[in-house]
């Protein structure tokens, strides 16, 4: 039996802008980051996001891409993720994500189990993210959709469970 409590939910997700983020197509987009930044941060099982000299992470460099921007955040589990995205104004803005962002064909959004207290960095996400790319949902990188329970590890295509 694994102990959840051993363990946090990692994500990552990037976005291709469709404009500078300066530009005023942008500015309701850019003006909505500090409210659901500060949103998540007083969530219910949220633990810790990625931050910039911005406050934000709008600033920190993703995939050698200088049109994507990328959300990394840690929280108590997969419930507690999913309450924060579909709820007030992350909803909001999320509804008008087509706006901003371009549509991309491959994965934007990977999920992981971290140890407690573990904070990813901008390269194991971009690690994991390219994994659920090249191999669809694994323990090591997987979705909402299909999601993996905590304690599972992917090394080389095997996955094993631990104590």
């Amino acid at each position: 039996m694994t102990d959840t409590a051993a363990h946090e939910l990692a994500q990552v997700n990037i976005a291709r802008l469709k404009f500078p983020l300066d530009s005023p197509q942008l500015k309701d987009f850019v003006d909505g980051l500090d409210p659901v930044n500060a949103a998540a941060d007083g969530s219910r099982g949220f633990v810790w996001r990625l931050q910039g000299d911005s406050g934000n992470a709008t600033d920190v460099p993703v995939l050698g891409d200088d049109w994507l921007i990328v959300n990394m955040s840690v929280w108590r589990d997969t419930d507690a993720l999913t309450a924060f995205m579909y709820q007030g104004l992350h909803r909001e803005l999320l509804s008008r994500r087509r706006e901003w962002f371009e549509r991309l064909a491959e994965a934007v959004t990977a999920l992981w189990w971290v140890p407690a207290g573990h904070r990813p960095t901008v390269a194991e996400a971009e690690e994991r993210l390219l994994h659920l790319r090249a191999h669809g949902p694994t323990p090591y990188a997987f979705t909402l959709r299909t999601s993996f329970p905590p304690g599972e590890t992917a090394e080389n295509g095997r996955v094993s469970r631990s104590a």
